[in-house]
């Protein structure tokens, strides 16, 4: 029973001191609002002269999106205000003690903080949050905001980008001869790290004009570009490398052009992606586009020498005349320089190669026979008269001899038009290689020595 009693008497003792606490709780918001006449429209200055000082924090909770074609930014904030209202101060000991109540924030006198540079009409916080006051009359309201903000892009380096995006905030209504603004700075607390840009700073600073004060938040924002290198550059890369390989395929294939065709319009379709990223400006042009410029050219230029080298492939003796020229440089000069032999010396090699040796044919006279081991047969001193069938005969074996003589010296220019094709594809081959090695090499690595990116 003692036990029960016990209980039961320290339940009535916090029964009964919190409803005393909770009694001068009321007592003290009803002298603040009520018996006071405390009116929520009239500025806490204690003289008209006076200004009233509000100093704003920005906790940053994330960057929502960068939207680049609209060029807007969207953020998830809480702008802390505080600020000091004597007409919200008490003596603490006439209320048991109590320091700090919540009220509503439309009850009390507030700087009227807007987005300045605002972009979807919601000027203002999305929710009116209850404010702390304390009894030394200091204010202070931390109210949560999705605010959609206005976002200059610049798309020069994209997708290698760094971003400087504002939020601009000021007093709606009081100029700064009642309101002057001073800076909290930035928290990042409860900060939630967006999948494609990362913050690197966010400096603030004081703007003031003849009239007005603001306080600016810059965020300088640089984007994750792993996503743009996956999806579009890595592929760029490869359709380009893809068209080196051209020269590479011979030209009876018949499949030069038309592989050369499908790399350009592959290309477009990139092309066609980016101009729905990026925003339509023409102060500068991103540098994916630079690239892709640069790569839809290469192409360009690849598939005119693979038509040239096409039509040097099938010429012959009855469309062109090699002129001496081009006979010295594509047949004597380059050859050397590219490690090639050109047709008439790969026959002359095996001729050398399969004819007997001097040594051999010697021996062979010493020896009086022949490779079949018959001796001999000396030539005859008198040589019989022909007759007209076999002198006809003997004009119509000239004349076969004659057609294949001509059909071989054709074959062989044919031939030395096609070795020549064969040479402009393995020099383009090295070229068109060094060419896109240094301009991948140099546009890619623009951003990173230029003082404006950095």
């Amino acid at each position: 029973m003692d036990r029960l009693g016990g209980i039961t008497l320290l339940m009535l003792v916090i029964t009964i001191t919190g409803t005393l606490a909770a009694d001068s709780e009321e007592r003290l918001v009803r002298m603040l609002f009520n018996e006071s006449a405390y009116n929520p429209g009239v500025r806490p200055a204690l003289t008209p002269a006076e200004v009233v000082s509000v100093k704003i924090t920005l906790a940053v909770s994330q960057v929502i999106s960068v939207i680049e074609k609209e060029e807007v930014m969207r953020t998830n904030v809480w702008v802390a205000q505080e600020w000091t209202d004597p007409r919200l101060s008490w003596n603490k000991e006439d209320y048991d003690h109590i320091s700090l109540i919540r009220v509503p924030a439309e009850a009390i006198w507030r700087p009227d903080i807007m987005l300045f540079n605002n972009k979807d009409g919601q000027y203002d916080v999305a929710l009116y949050t209850r404010a702390l006051v304390y009894d030394s009359g200091y204010v202070y309201w931390l109210p949560p905001a999705i605010f959609t903000s206005e976002c200059s892009i610049n798309v020069r380096h994209f997708p290698f980008d760094k971003q400087n995006c504002t939020l601009q905030f000021g007093s709606w209504t009081y100029d700064k001869r009642e309101v002057d603004l001073q800076q909290g700075g930035y928290v990042q607390d409860d900060f939630k790290e967006s999948g494609e840009w990362a913050i690197l700073e966010i400096p603030d600073r004081k703007v003031e004009t003849d009239d007005n004060v603001f306080i600016a938040y810059d965020f300088m924002l640089a984007r994750k570009p792993l996503f743009y290198i996956v999806n579009m550059i890595v592929p760029i890369i490869l359709l380009t490398l893809l068209s080196i390989f051209v020269f590479y395929l011979p030209v009876d294939c018949g499949e030069k052009v038309g592989l050369c065709i499908n790399i350009l319009l592959a290309l477009v379709v990139f092309l066609l992606l980016i101009a729905d990223i990026i925003p339509s400006t023409s102060l500068d042009i991103p540098l994916i586009g630079r690239y892709l410029m640069f790569t839809m050219i290469f192409v360009t230029i690849v598939t005119v020498m693979t038509i040239y080298v096409g039509n040097v492939h099938f010429r012959s003796t009855a469309t062109h005349v090699m002129s001496p020229w081009i006979r010295y440089i594509f047949l004597e000069l380059l050859p050397k320089l590219m490690k090639m032999s050109p047709p008439g010396e790969e026959e002359e090699e095996e001729d050398e190669d399969s004819s007997p040796t001097w040594d051999a044919v010697e021996m062979r006279k010493r020896d009086g026979v022949v490779q079949n081991g018959r001796p001999p047969v000396p030539p005859r001193s008198d040589q019989p008269k022909l007759s007209s069938e076999l002198r006809e005969a003997a004009g119509n074996v000239q004349l076969i001899s004659d057609h294949f003589k001509d059909q071989d010296d054709d074959s062989a220019v044919s031939d030395e038009w096609r070795f020549m094709a064969a040479l402009v594809d393995r020099i383009c081959l090295w070229l068109f290689s060094i060419i896109l090695l240094v301009g991948t090499v140099v546009l890619f690595a623009e951003p990173w020595y230029e003082d404006s990116f950095q």
